[in-house]
């Protein structure tokens, strides 16, 4: 089963898909990782990087290329993967399509607490990087990144903890393997 997890700055998708992992077992696979082990090699912050990004469109095919292939691999091998990553739903033909959200003040004060920055700093650069994702994938592949109709489930995780955001992906899980 190929499941993809997106969602907004913020929003809990590497978390809810660490949770999700250990809950059944599959192994993940996140955008956001090889985003960021390609800013180390090339000896970039995450900021210079995504700015290089916005200028380099082969930095995001080259994501969503291996994002394909990892896809590929699992259905290949009749293997369970979670793809981790905002363009995920679009590149993998998933099984299961997951987008999580939550309040854009929800959502800042995450990314405040987890990158030690001011609450302020956290929804500027919150903003900026939706407006250039969305402008980017808009150009590269068409992908309107505000249209939920490729997910299967939506979820807000401002009203839950990451533990019961987890709990009902896996419920959909089950439910998408029983339905089989």
């Amino acid at each position: 089963m190929i499941i993809t997890i997106s969602g907004l700055p913020g929003s809990g998708t590497s978390t809810v898909s660490a949770i999700l992992s250990r809950r059944i077992g599959v192994e993940v696979v996140s955008a956001g990782d090889i985003f960021r082990k390609m800013a180390k090699e090339r000896g970039l912050t995450l900021e210079e990087f995504g700015a290089s990004a916005s200028d380099n469109e082969e930095i995001d095919r080259e994501i969503d290329r291996f994002q394909k292939e990892i896809a590929s691999d699992a259905r290949s091998k009749a293997a369970d993967v979670i793809l981790e990553g905002r363009l995920s739903a679009w590149m993998a033909d998933p099984d299961l399509a997951v987008f999580v959200t939550a309040p854009q003040d929800v959502r800042a004060a995450r990314v405040s607490h987890r990158e030690g920055i001011p609450l302020s700093d956290a929804a500027t650069q919150i903003r900026e990087r939706e407006l250039c994702e969305a402008a980017r994938y808009g150009k590269y592949y068409g992908i309107d990144v505000n249209d939920p109709g490729v997910y299967d489930l939506v979820i807000n995780s401002g009203n839950w903890d990451q533990h019961g955001v987890a709990r009902i992906v896996a419920a959909a899980v089950d439910a998408h393997q029983t339905h089989k």
